[in-house]
């Protein structure tokens, strides 16, 4: 009974002694802890503080390659300071003024012109890159009646401004909405469609039509039909490089809105219009 008294009196006491050290130690153990514990969020924080600057850095370095493409894709830089843009030799072009091209676009050109030259055709650039001054001052002046269309001076033969719009769009791209500011396009031997029904000219296409697309180039606007109803009227003389004009054409779908067309004659009719989706968009098939 003693030896029972005496286990138990020592059992007593180691638990006591147990409760007194971890009383003791409890609030090192638990500052510890805590102090692990405040680290631990310290660092989660600091992480989500990271990622949330990361992730606006990120934004924000899209948005500003969003802006700057979407100057391109309207024309409103000038081609002459730009590293991937080449002055087209005078003797491939047919205007006096100097030209430019995409670096690839004017490399294919010339792979294309070569092999037509071996068939007898010559190939010459009657329009390259216009940017958004260029195409504006081409469209001011039909608008204004300094050009005339079809023989007339639309300001006089066509003051209702949605209708006239409409006449220019037959053949001319409102400033901002043309593929020729992208470096990728080429007007070749003029933009005339009765050279193109002259023997000369049929012989040209004819050739173009059989082999243009060897070297990257597409007809942009082909005769309408049921798979493209609206548009531009067809161009036989309008190829654009699809290596490069593919993209373009996808990114500008992504990135141009009605808003960003503006700043020249006429441009307060765009709302009655759907000019990206019935213009800029509606190429041939084969160009997509």
């Amino acid at each position: 009974m003693e030896k029972a008294k005496k286990i138990i009196t020592n059992v007593a006491l180691a638990v006591i002694l147990l409760v007194s050290v971890f009383l003791l130690l409890f609030p090192y153990f638990t500052s510890e802890f805590l102090d692990v514990r405040q680290e631990q969020e310290d660092a989660e924080n600091e992480a989500r503080l990271i990622r949330e600057e990361l992730a606006r850095i990120e934004t924000e370095r899209k948005a500003q390659e969003e802006a700057e493409m979407k100057i391109y894709l309207t024309g409103k830089f000038d081609p002459a300071t730009r590293e991937d843009f080449i002055s087209v030799a005078p003797q491939y072009a047919l205007s006096a003024n100097k030209i430019y091209l995409r670096k690839e676009t004017y490399e294919a050109y010339l792979q294309m012109r070569s092999a037509a030259e071996s068939a007898g055709v010559d190939l010459k650039v009657a329009s390259a890159t216009r940017n958004f001054d260029y195409q504006k001052k081409l469209w001011n002046n039909k608008w204004t009646g300094v050009t005339l269309v079809d023989g007339k001076n639309l300001s006089q033969s066509i003051p209702n401004e949605l209708d006239r719009f409409k006449k220019i769009l037959e053949y001319s791209a409102a400033p901002g909405t043309s593929r020729h500011h992208w470096g990728t396009d080429i007007d070749i031997n003029g933009a005339d469609p009765a050279y193109f029904n002259s023997p000369k000219g049929a012989r040209e296409y004819a050739w173009l039509a059989e082999n243009a697309y060897k070297f990257g180039f597409c007809q942009t606007y082909n005769f309408k039909t049921s798979t493209r109803s609206v548009g531009y009227n067809e161009e036989k003389w309008h190829w654009s490089y699809l290596p490069l004009a593919r993209n373009f054409t996808e990114q500008y779908k992504n990135i141009v809105k009605d808003g960003d067309i503006k700043g020249f004659l006429g441009d307060a009719q765009i709302p009655a219009l759907n000019l990206i989706n019935d213009y800029v968009l509606a190429i041939n098939p084969d160009c997509i």
